[in-house]
């Protein structure tokens, strides 16, 4: 039985083999990669129970791989594997909120040890929702702030984009026709051509809909649009 998603990114291939066959005899399914540009298109492509995070990587360090993970996600574990001298490193690792860290070289049953205890802490934690967070997949709204991610991306929109957006998210993964989106981000008083749901709908679908991500907003044929992902 399957304990969980790691993500190892660690740039020793050697260790980074090591890790991949002892997580993966104790059921962890794990995923390797060896540089930090590699880490975070892996990351974001997929949500991971725990990620293992060497602080020394080729293209980008592992103290800035966790400041973007920490910038929209406050949930995934992050343990850094770190050199025995590098307490400046662990400090700031810690500070960015990294959930533990361990030396190399380490004891495999340290370790494990640990990636138990931190996942048994997040097992526990329940987070505060926050009414003015709407969040589906990678794709995040902050409507306090009106900021708009995906996969960590921030996209500009304007105001109508954005009212249209804030629906579509409310009402995830239902079937929403033409006339219920016109009413509810045009209001009831506006007169005009049901056609440009369209238009805005295509405009929103340049700008969210990455072409090396999953598609978001899909046409039901002879309906209107739905939220959702096909898998």
């Amino acid at each position: 039985m399957e304990k969980g998603t790691i993500l190892v990114i660690e740039d020793e291939e050697k260790i980074a083999r090591l890790l991949e066959l002892e997580l993966g005899y104790e059921g962890y399914s794990v995923t390797k990669v060896f540089d930090g540009i590699d880490a975070l298109e892996k990351y974001r492509a997929r949500s991971w129970d725990l990620v293992l995070l060497d602080v020394m990587l080729p293209g980008i360090s592992g103290i800035e791989i966790l400041r973007r993970i920490r910038k929209n996600d406050l949930i995934t574990p992050v343990i850094l594997l770190t050199a025995k001298s590098s307490v400046e490193d662990k400090v700031s690792g810690l500070d960015l909120g990294a959930n533990d860290y361990i030396t190399k070289p380490f004891q495999i049953e340290e370790l494990l040890a640990r990636i138990r205890a931190a996942l048994r802490l997040k097992q526990t934690e329940q987070p505060v929702e926050d009414a003015s967070l709407l969040t589906f997949e990678d794709l995040n709204v902050n409507q306090k702030t009106r900021e708009v991610l995906r996969a960590g991306e921030s996209i500009e929109l304007t105001p109508r984009e954005y009212d249209l957006l804030v629906f579509l998210m409310n009402n995830k993964r239902q079937v929403l026709n033409r006339e219920q989106i016109l009413e509810a981000v045009w209001g009831y008083d506006f007169f005009g051509d049901t056609n440009v749901v369209d238009v805005y709908i295509r405009y929103l679908r340049k700008k969210i809909d990455f072409p090396h991500l999953p598609t978001l907003i899909h046409t039901v044929r002879g309906v209107g649009y739905v939220l959702k992902v096909v898998k």
